[in-house]
């Protein structure tokens, strides 16, 4: 597996190698798969490995994500979370990115590498916005930020 590795100047040299996202309300709006997700997710998945990790609150997200590289865990939610922040933990937090958007994904937007909190048609926890390292209102532009490594570089420069 690549590492994507890039300098932060005034900060740190990055080697990331995991995507962890949650799947409905930063990848998918019920239960349904953003335009570009698919695309841009494949694409990562030459670079890094892609987990969506989820309650599956619809049902959906194993045949939603048939056509995407990516690995699909299905958790039995623990209050505020915790699973997530576990399971980031266990791949190694320092090689992680995550993407989330709810009181759920605040643990493990805080204990990845880099937290990014998605704001889309369901809103965003404030405690997860808090917890992020980076904010957008797009998950494609979240995704953007890997694919296009300049602009996380401009939105983490010291």
């Amino acid at each position: 597996m690549t590492v994507l590795s890039f300098e932060i100047p005034g900060k740190e040299t990055l080697s990331l190698r995991f995507v962890v996202a949650d799947f409905n309300g930063t990848l998918a709006v019920n239960g349904q798969l953003l335009p570009g997700v698919e695309e841009r997710l494949n694409r990562l998945a030459e670079k890094m490995q892609v987990f969506v990790i989820t309650a599956d609150t619809y049902g959906t997200v194993r045949q939603t994500l048939s056509a995407v590289n990516c690995q699909v865990i299905v958790l039995d939610e623990e209050p505020g979370g915790l699973a997530k922040q576990r399971f980031v933990r266990s791949l190694g937090s320092a090689d992680t990115v995550a993407f989330g958007n709810g009181v759920n994904d605040a643990l493990m937007l805080e204990e990845a590498r880099v937290g990014v909190a998605v704001i889309i048609g369901e809103g965003a926890a404030a405690v997860s916005v808090l917890k992020a390292d980076v904010v957008v209102t797009s998950i494609n532009d979240g995704l953007d930020l890997l694919l296009v490594p300049n602009r996380l570089k401009a939105t983490l420069r010291w």
